[in-house]
């Protein structure tokens, strides 16, 4: 049997587990990182390090990243949209909760349904990846419902933000997939993405007149470590080892945990309550990124 068609077994899904934790409790880490410096700021400072982490690592693996290979359009293009993505994100949660923001963020893979419909051969839309999108659709109404009865409308703005970074980061994925992207490696897809927005959010910052690393304590220091070492280094790194080992669409139907873990970790960590319109929100959106990804019947 090819090794892309195995199925996970214990061992992988018990690391895709982790994984999703991991990325459920980066919306808090952003927050917490935002309190000391600020959002373009410490999102291209993210950038940046995980860059020089990814350089480092293709260096030691002899994986060139420079190589003229008919990417760079392409590479720049989704470099240019992941800085969008990532400026929005962490603008965000300057106004909604972390909690809001990370299940309406894993609303990306319904853009990704939508486009490869009319981008990627072969990747139609079925059945239950409809029902999927209405489950999607019926979560974001729920929190945008919700948004409407707050007294600080400000929610309103970072909700809106995170589903246009959703949309940012859905869009990405259909431009790696369906462009020369697609056969290059893995660390040289990541290293435009993050070589990119390392560029462009800094311009960003600058037009916004951020206020950039105003007060670097410990936990913010510590959070934005956590994030350029383990969310994007170590746990994309991982990520992408376990999409060269097992069936992809096996795997991916396992990120609706992203977002409970995200709302518990929102809840532990920063106190954020889980209302009602949050928790249906959570149901919906997991079912239908659950239903969009599951593997077709054999």
């Amino acid at each position: 049997m090819n090794a892309n068609a195995r199925p996970p077994g214990p061992a992988a899904m018990s690391i895709l587990v982790v994984l999703c934790l991991i990325w459920g409790f980066n919306q808090v880490a952003i927050k917490i990182g935002n309190e000391g410096i600020s959002p373009a700021w410490q999102a291209a400072l993210r950038s940046a390090g995980a860059a020089a982490l990814v350089l480092v690592w293709a260096r030691v693996r002899g994986i060139p990243l420079f190589a003229r290979d008919g990417t760079l359009a392409a590479g720049l293009a989704a470099g240019a949209m992941f800085a969008a993505e990532f400026a929005l994100v962490y603008w965000a949660v300057e106004f909604t909760t972390a909690a809001r923001a990370v299940v309406l963020l894993y609303t990306a893979p319904f853009t990704v349904a939508i486009g490869a419909h009319f981008f990627l051969p072969g990747d139609r839309l079925t059945r239950p990846k409809l029902l999927g999108l209405g489950a999607c659709f019926a979560g974001v109404a729920l929190l945008f419902a919700d948004s409407l009865t707050l007294p600080d409308k400000r929610a309103l703005i970072g909700d809106a933000m995170a589903l246009l970074a959703a949309i940012f980061w859905g869009a990405t994925t259909v431009v790696i997939k369906a462009s020369a992207l697609a056969r290059a490696r893995a660390e040289k897809t990541t290293f435009y993405q993050l070589g990119v927005s390392a560029l462009v959010l800094p311009i960003a910052a600058i037009g916004l007149g951020e206020r950039g690393v105003f007060d670097p304590t410990p936990t913010v220091l510590a959070s934005l470590a956590f994030q350029i070492v383990v969310v994007v280094f170590v746990s994309y790194t991982i990520w992408f080892w376990l999409v060269r080992e097992y069936r992809a669409s096996s795997l991916a139907a396992f990120s609706f945990l992203t977002p409970v873990f995200g709302v518990a970790a929102a809840y532990v960590a920063l106190g954020e309550p889980v209302e009602a319109n949050l928790a249906g929100a959570v149901v919906l959106v997991g079912a239908g990124i659950w239903l969009v990804n599951r593997p077709a019947p054999t």
